[in-house]
């Protein structure tokens, strides 16, 4: 077994979606792990993790840092891995085994994934030794050290760290790693081309951690899609303002800071440099749903309602219950007005 603060965090319900049927999830399940490490203080901790070729496990680093011991468990049975591949900044870390008696996943790269496109979970929450599938879609992709964060509404909780975010094709597309704060969390999830990176790694015998997470950093160090969440749910605007802006001259051609500089604005009562920068969000990226529906909000705050009637038929494309919001807005928005 190999020798080294299991890092809690995730919370919160499964969602529903029509997504993968039951075949679908059983012949994932068979790839799916329980981590589980031995702490320093005595007690133990659990975590998740994917099979992602005959001899690796993908989890996250922050499940292991610091253990005394670790294993990944199936059925009852334990597996002892002979060894560890770290990157304890990017908080991927792979078992090594001998070699593994489940089947491998498939992974897909970033470069092809999209806004809005429907996603599921499978991992093990709440120290539960059965995996479980949550439901959801992508909200955002993140560039972030040579590729994406990916940002989905598909919910995971205490103990899914190290779980697997597929695509509707049953392609692993990320390892579940961290959340925001507060009851409307973002969850976030580690791209698959830092697992292939790692398998050339070097092989370690130690579990001690050597560099904290990024996404555990002082918050004015932290990626700017982390800085800007606090401010947007809290509705501190001027906060969100200053952050976005400096987003957006650091990184203009990306659709995320537009949109949050161009919600701050819409906020702060600033229609036409609201205007601006959600257009430009859309402009970068048709599939921007939140930019799309605040463009339709502040034509309809203008009583431009053709324009919003416009715009909510491009909305229904990525989401027919945002579009129906939408329809019920200019309604009822157009009645008032013509009263």
């Amino acid at each position: 077994m190999l020798r080294g603060s299991l890092i809690f965090f995730l919370s919160f319900p499964l969602f529903a979606f029509a997504q993968p049927n039951m075949a679908q999830l059983l012949a994932l399940n068979l790839s799916m792990v329980q981590v589980s490490v031995e702490l320093p203080n005595g007690s133990t901790g659990t975590g998740s993790g994917v099979v992602v070729d005959e001899y690796h496990v993908a989890t996250n680093c922050h499940v292991l840092a610091d253990a005394r011991g670790v294993s990944v468990a199936k059925y009852g049975a334990g597996h002892q891995p002979v060894a560890l591949k770290a990157d304890w900044k990017h908080d991927l870390c792979l078992l090594k085994f001998s070699k593994l008696p489940f089947p491998v996943v498939t992974l897909r790269d970033s470069a092809s994934l999209q806004y809005e496109q429907e996603v599921f979970v499978i991992s093990y929450p709440n120290d539960t030794n059965v995996p479980q599938p949550s439901y959801g879609s992508i909200k955002a992709l993140y560039p972030y050290d040579g590729s994406v964060i990916v940002r989905s509404d598909a919910a995971f909780s205490l103990g899914s760290s190290g779980g697997a975010l597929f695509d509707q094709d049953s392609r692993l597309i990320g390892i579940t790693t961290f959340k925001s704060p507060g009851r409307n969390a973002y969850y976030y999830s580690l791209p698959v081309e830092w697992i292939r990176q790692l398998v050339a790694s070097p092989d370690l015998l130690d579990l001690t951690s050597t560099e904290a997470p990024f996404w555990s950093l002082p918050e004015a160090e932290r990626p700017f899609f982390m800085q800007v969440v606090l401010p947007y749910q809290n509705g501190v605007w001027d906060d969100l303002k200053r952050i976005a802006a400096k987003w957006v001259k650091e990184e203009p051609a990306n659709a995320d800071a537009s949109y949050y500089l161009g919600r701050a604005q819409y906020e702060l009562k600033q229609p036409r440099e609201a205007e601006l920068y959600l257009a430009q969000a859309v402009t970068l990226n048709p599939r921007h749903l939140e930019a799309q529906v605040a463009l339709a909000r502040l034509a309809i705050d203008q009583g431009r309602f053709r324009l919003a009637a416009s715009i909510r038929d491009q909305v229904r494309n990525l989401s027919v219950e945002e579009a129906e919001a939408l329809d019920r807005h200019i309604e009822k928005m157009a009645s008032t007005a013509i009263n």
